[in-house]
């Protein structure tokens, strides 16, 4: 059984091994798990995957192979939330529920499929699509002896069969863009810790040591806690086209406050010009010279830049191009400088990769940055963090 389910990761294009699969065995001929299905996920999990990244294609692969999951279902595809979002409250009197009859498991799943392949739109109070607050064995909210439960609460009843997109992992690939609970997974790669502040964390091999060398009386020892001293330098592009990025941005940001200890933030538009700002609502009124921002910041410190890089190319290569004012000097050639003072520097663009070669000023500053431009995906900050951490 092992032999087949090793060939269907490996079909699942999952890059497991020989030797993870004997890494497996060896652990189930010892014993360290007890005969359940859940303790052997688990086991699987940590001796044939290495990349947690790749725990959303194990999870389904693992599904598919062990828990009768049918493959004939595109269990990727998305579902938009007004299909599901609830918008009433029934409640079914005992008549109505005891007209409902379970299909089984087989012709749910088919009708399931039936559902994805055939609805275009949201359906609430129904019996049939996809939806909410009705009879359907297919929606959140509603009333059905048996059936899939898709997105949002549990209504209390406890008859799902199965809860659709229960994947915990699913946000861990990096190909997809990033959700709020992953941002500082990705930021956590560059770090640098130094010992800081008062003794309030526990040293437990120094107490372990000090304690034997004190014939066995304890000898409790504290150390300062640990710091991520890493410098970090931001600069945001607001407004604009970038209004369509906010909440990924503003995720990015807030995820990079708590992480970073030491982060100083500037916002621009479109381009780097002689003036940047810290508040937005006040930006024609409060601005920072960009020549004292170069000054106060040492060499040390890490530079991201975060913005789509869509604009005119007049905006980055021309005196004057910039759409807001009369900028005497060109936005390349400031660019160019923050380059020069900080040689740690990233681009992080929320545009979709695959666009890039479509926009000219995309491919102008990425050129600019000598290739330093990266996605705001999983995969793209963590090969950013690497790029500072160098």
């Amino acid at each position: 059984m092992l032999i087949n389910f090793f060939y269907h990761l490996r079909a699942a294009r999952l890059p497991v091994s020989i030797k993870e699969l004997l890494t497996l065995l060896e652990a189930l001929k010892r014993d360290v798990i007890a005969p359940s299905i859940d303790d052997f996920y688990y086991l699987a999990r940590a001796t044939l995957i290495k990349d947690e990244a790749l725990y959303d294609k194990f999870d389904r692969a693992f599904g598919e192979f062990f828990n009768g999951v049918q493959t004939f279902i595109d269990f990727t595809k998305e579902i938009p939330d007004a299909w599901f979002r609830e918008m009433l409250k029934r409640e079914f009197s005992p008549e109505e529920l005891a007209q409902l009859e379970k299909l089984g498991f087989d012709r749910l799943m088919e009708e399931f499929r039936k559902r994805l392949a055939e609805q275009d739109g949201a359906h609430h109070g129904g019996n049939k699509w996809i939806g909410s607050g009705g009879t359907s064995p297919f929606g959140a909210g509603g009333a059905h002896p048996e059936g899939i439960r898709v997105g949002g609460p549990s209504a209390g009843n406890r008859t799902a069969v199965k809860v659709w997109e229960a994947r915990a992992y699913r946000d861990y690939d990096d190909q997809v863009e990033l959700g709020t609970r992953n941002i500082k997974i990705a930021l956590r790669r560059l770090r640098r810790f130094a010992r800081e502040g008062a003794e309030l964390e526990l040293d437990l091999p120094d107490t372990i040591e000090s304690t034997a060398k004190n014939a066995g009386y304890l000898d409790i020892k504290m150390v300062p806690e640990r710091h991520n001293t890493v410098k970090v330098l931001m600069l945001l592009d607001v407004g604009g086209t970038m209004d369509e990025h906010i909440k990924r941005v503003e995720e990015l940001f807030s995820a990079a406050k708590s992480e970073f200890k030491h982060l100083e933030f500037y916002y621009f538009h479109n381009c780097v010009y002689e003036n940047v700002w810290r508040n937005n609502r006040r930006r024609f009124a409060e601005k920072f010279h960009t020549w004292d921002v170069l000054r106060k910041y040492n060499p040390d410190w890490r530079l991201i830049f975060v913005g789509d890089a869509t604009m005119s190319p007049y905006e980055i290569l021309q005196p004057g191009g910039s759409v807001e004012h009369n900028n005497p000097e060109a936005g390349a050639v400031w660019l160019q400088r923050f380059t020069a003072h900080f040689p740690k520097f990233v681009w992080i663009n929320p545009e979709p990769e695959g666009l890039w070669q479509y926009r000219q000023s995309i491919a102008i500053i990425h050129q600019l940055m000598g290739g330093r431009m990266y996605p705001l995906t999983l995969d793209g900050l963590t090969r950013a963090m690497r790029q500072l951490s160098k």
